[in-house]
C-alpha cells in the first residue's frame, strides 16, 4: 500500500521484497535491543515468558490444550483466586511479572493442576467469569469446525474433478470490490500436456507417436 500511494505521488513503481522470516522476527520482541545494548541473549523458556507469569500451555482433563497469559497484576491475582491459590497472592515476589516468571515452576502447578481437573470448555468459561485470558489451542479438527472461520470462510469447499467436494484454504484476504475465489483445486495430471507440446511444434502425429511410446 505505501508503495502504491508512492507511485500515485511521484508516477514511479518500486520492488516490494519481504521475506517471510522478516515478519516472523518480530516475534522475538525486544531481544535483539536486549542483546545490542544488555549482551543478553534470552534462554530457550518453551512456552514460557520471562516477563510475566503464570503464561504458558496447559494440558486439560479432556485431553485438548489451552494458553494463559496474565498480562497484569490484577489478572494474575484472579487467577489465583480461581484456581484455589489465593495464598500466592501475599507472596513478596508475587507483586511483578518479573518476578513471578522466577517463581513460574510453583505458579504453573498451581494453574496446570488446576486446568488438568477440568474440561476446556469449564476451563474457558472459568477464565471468561474471571476476566482472565485463554483461548483454546486447536488442532485442525477444531478449525474446520470453528464458528469464526466458518463465519469468515476462510475454509471453503471447491469442486474438484477426481476428488469431488474438497476443502481447503481461502483467498487470504476478502475484498469488497474483487473478493477473489478459487476456481479449482489444480488441473488433472497431463490436462495441459497436448496443448503445451502442440505450442512447441509438435504435430498430431508426433504426439500420437510418443503416446505410443509409453513417453505421454
Amino acid at each position: 500500500m505505501t508503495a502504491l500511494a508512492g507511485r500515485d505521488r511521484t508516477g514511479e513503481g518500486q520492488v516490494v521484497d519481504l521475506a517471510l522470516i522478516e515478519p516472523i522476527l518480530t516475534a522475538l520482541g525486544p531481544q535483539p535491543t536486549w542483546y545490542d545494548q544488555l549482551g543478553h541473549v534470552q534462554p530457550r523458556t518453551g512456552n514460557r515468558s520471562q516477563n510475566n507469569a503464570p503464561r504458558g500451555t496447559y494440558l486439560t482433563a479432556d485431553g485438548t490444550w489451552v494458553a494463559v497469559s496474565t498480562s497484569a497484576q490484577s489478572i494474575a491475582e484472579r487467577v489465583m483466586v480461581l484456581v484455589g491459590r489465593p495464598d500466592l497472592i501475599d507472596a513478596p515476589w508475587f507483586a511483578t511479572g518479573e518476578d513471578r516468571a522466577r517463581h513460574a515452576d510453583v505458579l504453573d502447578e498451581a494453574v496446570g493442576g488446576w486446568i488438568a481437573r477440568h474440561t476446556r470448555a469449564d476451563v474457558l468459561a472459568a477464565f471468561e467469569k474471571a476476566e482472565a485470558a485463554v483461548a483454546p489451542i486447536q488442532d485442525v479438527r477444531d478449525v474446520m469446525t470453528d464458528p469464526q472461520y466458518q463465519a469468515l470462510n476462510t475454509i471453503t469447499t471447491v469442486d474438484d474433478p477426481e476428488l469431488g467436494p474438497l476443502r481447503m484454504q481461502n483467498v487470504l484476504f476478502r475484498l469488497s470490490g474483487t473478493p477473489g475465489a478459487i476456481r479449482w483445486a489444480g488441473r488433472p495430471h497431463g490436462a495441459d500436456t497436448e496443448e503445451v507440446l502442440t505450442e512447441l511444434g509438435l504435430t498430431p502425429a508426433d504426439l500420437a507417436g510418443l503416446r505410443a511410446e509409453g513417453a505421454l
